[in-house]
């Protein structure tokens, strides 16, 4: 029995013993490689030697695995303002208030609208008839305007052949100024739209027309003929606005 005590306590030694000279051999090494280390490198130790208390990178990478299985998956979801709404519902919600107001005062409502837009419809229409009835009294007025500038030079030729015909004794020369200021009053008169109604030998037409005598014993060839014309009628535009006065033959 102690020989078996004694036997396991040498063994433990022994053990103990071997720890210890490993222990004493690896901090001899350690003490040698320091030795041989220059200043510089031992300064470079010294700053890469996490502080106490600093997580190393192994300690922080197993950490952020931790947190990362820890952490559940998530979905990415859009954030939606419940108080903001869409075109459609918010046309939804004027068109639900409608409905539900009273009938009556809708109606007044509508009444009140409709008047207003009568008053506006009433306030234009008067003015535009004010406006045209004024436009039609100028137009009434001065029609006329262009027609008298036109001939305006006409009265101008006549002016002057009435002074030249009290120094002359001249017929011939009268009669040919005269003769150019008949010429030149017709143009002018065809410039705005007047033309002379032919009675030359053309069958009598009451729409052109007035027969102001009757010539019989012309023969068959002249029968409801013009024979002579009495006074010139004339048109403005194709519209009638003088008959010619003719003699027609019975």
């Amino acid at each position: 029995m102690s020989q078996g005590i004694l036997y396991f306590l040498i063994i433990i030694m022994g053990k103990r013993s071997e720890k210890f000279w490993h222990r004493l051999c690896r901090g001899a090494r350690s003490n040698q490689k320091k030795d041989n280390m220059t200043d510089k490198e031992q300064n470079n130790e010294k700053e890469f030697q996490p502080e106490a208390g600093t997580p190393t990178n192994e300690e922080l990478n197993e950490a952020g695995t931790a947190n990362t299985s820890d952490t559940p998956d998530t979905e990415d979801t859009t954030i939606v303002n419940p108080e903001t709404e869409s075109p459609e519902e918010e046309a939804a919600d004027i068109k639900e208030e409608e409905e539900q107001q009273d009938p009556l005062e809708k109606a007044l409502s509508d009444i009140e609208e409709l008047k207003t837009q009568m008053l506006y419809k009433q306030a234009e229409f008067d003015n535009f008839r004010k406006r045209t009835m004024k436009e039609k009294a100028d137009l009434i007025l001065n029609g006329g305007e262009k027609t008298i500038k036109a001939i305006l030079p006409v009265l101008d030729d006549f002016e002057r052949a009435m002074s030249q015909a009290e120094k002359t004794d001249d017929i011939s020369a009268i009669k040919e100024g005269m003769e150019l200021i008949y010429k030149k009053f017709m143009k002018i008169l065809e410039g705005q739209g007047v033309q002379k109604i032919e009675t030359d030998n053309a069958d009598f037409n009451t729409d052109f027309h007035e027969a102001v005598a009757l010539v019989p014993g012309m023969g068959d060839d002249k029968k409801g003929r013009v024979i002579d014309c009495v006074q010139t009628g004339y048109k403005l535009n194709d519209k009638v606005i003088r008959h010619a006065k003719v003699a027609v033959g019975q």
